[in-house]
């Protein structure tokens, strides 16, 4: 079924939104949670609590993109739940260890808001992304974006490990030096 179906669905209330959402998406949430939480359980979880929360949302939002839309909440309940689990823990695991990567060049929220809105900053990241190459794109989503490990993308990529290491440093050295001209530093 067409998202813009599904998402009629949710407008008239209708509880074959949930199945056709499941349907059509529970494999790609799933992906999602799983890379954040490495628990299978956990991600089912977290994928049924998407449907929850897109039931909730919708009406009054209408989505424009139905998949961004269930990654995101997919997304964001699984980094909570990733983040109440190791709570006081040390050591870094997958998840935290791709987030950390990040921290050379993105500013924390706090800077975010000092120096610049939110909308800003996301207009300047697309138009980095729009600007790499397909497969550097693509590995900086992998890795940033669904949190994959380095060997999953290297095996999706046909690339080595050191190679996907040493694109994903050369890229967020790109984006570094984009957002200090832009003039946000860390």
């Amino acid at each position: 079924m067409e998202d813009s179906k599904i998402v009629d669905l949710y407008w008239e209330r209708s509880e074959a939104a949930i199945n056709e959402t499941a349907n059509k998406y529970s494999r790609y949430c799933h992906s999602i949670s799983y890379n954040i939480l490495h628990n299978n359980a956990d991600a089912e979880e977290c994928v049924n609590d998407t449907y929850f929360r897109a039931w909730n949302a919708i009406p009054p939002n209408r989505p424009n993109c139905f998949a961004v839309f269930l990654g995101k909440i997919t997304r964001n309940l699984s980094l909570d739940k990733y983040k109440k689990y190791t709570a006081g823990k040390r050591g870094l695991g997958q998840t935290e260890l791709a987030l950390s990567e990040l921290d050379e060049c993105v500013p924390s929220v706090s800077n975010i808001e000092q120096c610049i809105s939110e909308k800003e900053l996301v207009e300047i990241l697309n138009s980095f992304l729009e600007s790499l190459p397909k497969q550097k794109r693509i590995m900086f989503i992998q890795r940033y974006w669904y949190l994959m490990p380095i060997k999953a993308i290297a095996e999706f990529s046909n690339e080595s490990e050191s190679q996907v290491k040493s694109t994903l440093f050369r890229t967020r050295n790109a984006l570094k030096t984009i957002l200090e001209k832009e003039g946000i530093t860390i």
